[in-house]
């Protein structure tokens, strides 16, 4: 073969090889386009916010700060919809609930109340336990609705931090990027991680205490209500067993109660007629509402000089008093 043309076969075999190559990537690229036509695909990852910065809500209520605050969370929002059926989507039902309760309880006063949102917005499950604690909540109630592949599945729950669920999380919110916090007026950055496990399991237990007997009133009024003993409004309409405990991450603050209120199965026809109408949410709105004003008036009340005894951690300041920061 001449040499010319065996130089010319070297120069055109690469060029040969890349277009063969466009060619592929044409003919994918036509192929993809035609099983993608109509659709829209979107990827959506949770970055934490610029700074590890976190907005706070505005604090709804009297101006009093001693005042108690209850922070109420309307589960899910943004592109997390949560449960549902049809047009009927949990983080809907859950911030209409969430407004109800907040509207009772300031038309009664002596409450102050914040909603981690109070639009369609997503929130990390962190963040919303997070934002009762920068407030110094005295109460966090986090409002859900179940679903189940079972029809006949109904009824409210009310959930508690498990024992589990506190000895887990204990070592862990000891750990050193939270060694700066404080819990119940407790340094940990002084303790050791021990002694800061320690505290933060005894402060996790006394507040999941607190909040079982708060969920407890909760399941009072309703039966009260029941029993004709309470005017106007509807029943909630709770399961058979009520009171739950779990390891929900919106429960594990150590220095605030935290209940999460599961307040019907939108799977159930009558469950969800009764959360989307305003008597069912005007009924929520008005046990639940009852059960915190008892709830505070108890925690505000000093206990029997026989009950009066020595806390083996740092007694925190009475719910709803100012401690002078």
């Amino acid at each position: 073969m001449p040499v010319p043309v065996r130089r010319l076969l070297l120069i055109l075999a690469p060029l040969a090889g890349l277009a063969l190559l466009f060619g592929v990537l044409l003919l994918a690229d036509r192929h993809f386009a035609a099983l993608g036509a109509g659709r829209d695909y979107v990827l959506r990852i949770a970055l934490p916010r610029a700074g590890g910065q976190l907005g706070l809500p505005r604090i709804e209520g009297p101006l009093d700060a001693s005042r108690p605050l209850v922070v109420i969370d309307a589960g899910h929002g943004g592109h997390d919809p949560g449960a549902g059926t049809g047009t009927l989507r949990e983080k809907d039902v859950t911030l209409a609930l969430a407004e109800a309760l907040k509207a009772q309880l300031l038309a009664q006063g002596g409450v102050r109340v914040a909603l981690t949102r109070a639009t369609d917005r997503f929130l990390l499950l962190p963040e919303r336990a997070a934002i009762a604690r920068q407030l110094k909540a005295d109460l966090f109630l986090s409002i859900h609705a179940d679903s189940s592949t079972n029809p006949e599945a109904a009824g409210a729950t009310l959930y508690t931090l498990s024992d589990r669920g506190s000895t887990d999380e204990a070592a862990r919110l000891a750990a050193s990027e939270n060694r700066a916090d404080t819990i119940n007026g407790v340094a940990l950055s002084a303790q050791s991680d021990a002694v800061s496990a320690i505290l933060v399991d005894l402060s996790q237990r006394e507040s999941a205490a607190r909040a079982e007997a708060f969920a407890r009133l909760v399941l009072r009024e309703d039966a009260e209500q029941a029993g004709g003993q309470q005017a106007g409004g509807g029943r909630i309409d709770f399961r058979e067993q009520p009171l739950q405990s779990a390891a929900f991450i919106v429960l594990k603050s150590a220095d605030v109660p935290s209940v999460l209120f599961e307040a019907g199965y939108l799977s159930n026809a009558g469950d969800a007629a009764r959360l989307a109408s305003p008597e069912g949410r005007a009924a929520f709105a008005a046990i639940t509402a009852r059960a915190i004003r008892v709830h505070f008036a108890r925690a505000l009340a000093p206990p029997p000089a026989s009950e009066a005894r020595p806390s083996p951690v740092a007694a925190p300041a009475p719910i709803g008093t100012a401690t002078g920061d």
